[in-house]
């Protein structure tokens, strides 16, 4: 991947003190969190990318935006419980949506923190969550066509949790919301996967989420006391709602389609994706699937929802950082943005996240620290996992014990990348591992082959599993990814 910045070129930027420098001296620095669903790494600040997110290439020009930042998970609620523990998963549950509101609430208080954002509140923070941060819609544990429940995803780790359901009703009704307030479950999904809407950007649930972070922000100002503001925004997740405005930021015919549309080679089906959650939306014109592809346009029409629901959330994250900065809370705040996974969009013949490939594994993370004057796209490999001690260590908290992730907060304050790191990805009875140059991914399945190795150097699309051929590599790289094997599968 190429990039309109330089890869390792510093920035300067004019306002501000040197790294961290007022931290030790004052309050610890309050924290703006801000998920983005389904957000892949292909952001405008990207060279050859045609999506467009000014506001976050902003944030990347005074900030650090991570190319290769890949998540534990690539599915929401798994992905969410890695990043916000900082452990990799050990056991299948936590593979699977439901393992925070199974688990979480049904556990009493410990010595060790729940979460991060709980570890936070034990160390003086106010916390505050709008929208998806844990994997409820809202932060109440109940079924999508149920009423809301009074239990929290995360009892032990919120201040105050709030929410603006609007026309919905109910954080997941607005989750899978349509503009005239109907959505997935109410229309028993006959509706179609995207949406353009001749609203405001009140019409739609991020709109009213982003409305009431600019508020709490008003609020948390005059406190004593640091605070952590966690804002879940649902866009670009299906369906690909938006207002009309943000389709018409592109012109469709010009939106380019993959450019790898088929299954690569070498591979099981096993390892692939029928696409169930796009073609669950009745009324697509057409149907994704491994025996078939979109036509060209109507996958230029899905990319085109795609970039118009992403638009749409990163003018939301605009009007948050720009209050953010009018009530000067940017100077003592630390702010990341986060995809909690990435999204093939058309990739490998796959419409969908859950694989163990780049596309789904890969998504955005961005840190803007207060003060610093290093502002770069870094090519370093990180994990999801990481970002809980790194939090803890730009803030001047110790860690707990027993997380599995490791602080990059050393990047933050350097104008180099980084070599030889490794991320681990779990999935699809499989483990991934992707190094600087390889992916190797090793499943324990019957179904063959259980090895796949993409060379990143040769092949950055991961259009053709060389492991048969190159037994060498991968008997080199195979202790390094059972160093990943948290017990989750036999090492065998």
């Amino acid at each position: 991947m190429e990039y309109k910045f330089l890869r390792h070129a510093l920035f300067i930027v004019l306002l501000g003190s040197p790294f961290m420098s007022g931290f030790a001296q004052s309050s610890k620095p309050n924290v703006l969190f801000i998920a983005v669903d389904d957000l892949r790494s292909e952001l405008g600040h990207f060279e050859n990318s045609s999506i467009r997110t000014p506001n976050l290439d902003k944030l990347a020009s005074r900030g650090v935006s991570f190319t290769y930042h890949f998540v534990q998970v690539p599915t929401c609620g798994a992905s969410r419980a890695a990043f916000l523990t900082g452990k990799r998963p050990s056991r299948i549950a936590e593979l699977g949506n439901n393992i925070m509101a199974d688990e979480f609430p049904n556990k009493p208080e410990s010595e060790t923190p729940e979460t991060f954002i709980h570890h936070l509140r034990r160390n003086g923070y106010h916390t505050v969550g709008i929208g998806k941060i844990s994997h409820s819609a809202d932060g109440y544990v109940y079924g999508y066509e149920e009423e809301v429940s009074t239990q929290q995803e995360l009892p032990y780790s919120w201040d105050e949790l709030l929410f603006d359901s609007g026309k919905w009703g109910t954080g997941w009704n607005a989750f899978f919301g349509y503009a005239n307030g109907e959505n997935r479950q109410s229309m028993k999904k006959q509706v179609k996967p995207y949406e353009a809407a001749e609203v405001d950007d009140l019409g739609y649930p991020d709109g009213l989420t982003a409305q009431l972070a600019v508020k709490k922000l008003r609020e948390l100002k005059n406190q004593s006391h640091p605070f952590f503001l966690g804002v879940g925004l649902f866009k670009p997740h299906l369906p690909f709602t938006a207002p009309q405005k943000y389709w018409d930021l592109y012109d469709e015919d010009k939106i380019p389609v993959a450019k790898n549309p088929e299954k690569p080679q070498n591979v099981s089906n096993n390892s692939l994706l029928e696409s169930g959650e796009f073609n669950q939306y009745a009324l697509g014109k057409e149907k994704a699937g491994l025996d078939r592809q979109l036509s060209e346009a109507y996958a230029r029409k899905i990319k085109h929802a795609y970039y118009a629901a992403a638009s749409y959330s990163d003018a939301q994250i605009g009007l948050i950082l720009a209050e953010l900065k009018a009530l000067e809370l940017d100077q003592n705040t630390i702010v990341i943005v986060w995809g909690d996974h990435g999204w093939h969009l058309g990739e490998q013949q796959i419409w969908g996240k859950h694989t163990l490939f780049e596309n789904a594994l890969n998504s955005a993370l961005i840190f803007k620290i207060p003060g610093s004057k290093v502002s770069k796209i870094d090519s370093s490999i990180v994990e999801s996992v990481d970002i809980y001690p790194t939090l803890m260590e730009l803030i001047g908290i110790d860690n707990p014990s027993g997380l599995d992730g490791e602080s990059f907060a050393s990047l933050l304050k350097s104008k180099e990348s980084q070599t030889g790191n490794v991320a681990y990805s779990y999935y699809h009875q499989g483990i991934s591992m992707r190094t600087d140059r390889y992916r190797l991914t090793k499943y324990f399945r019957n179904a063959e082959p259980t090895i796949e190795l993409y060379d990143h150097q040769t092949d950055p699309l991961e259009s053709v599993n060389i492991a048969a051929e190159n037994p060498e590599i991968v008997a080199k790289l195979m202790p390094l990814l059972e160093k990943g094997n948290t017990g989750l599968y036999d090492k065998k």
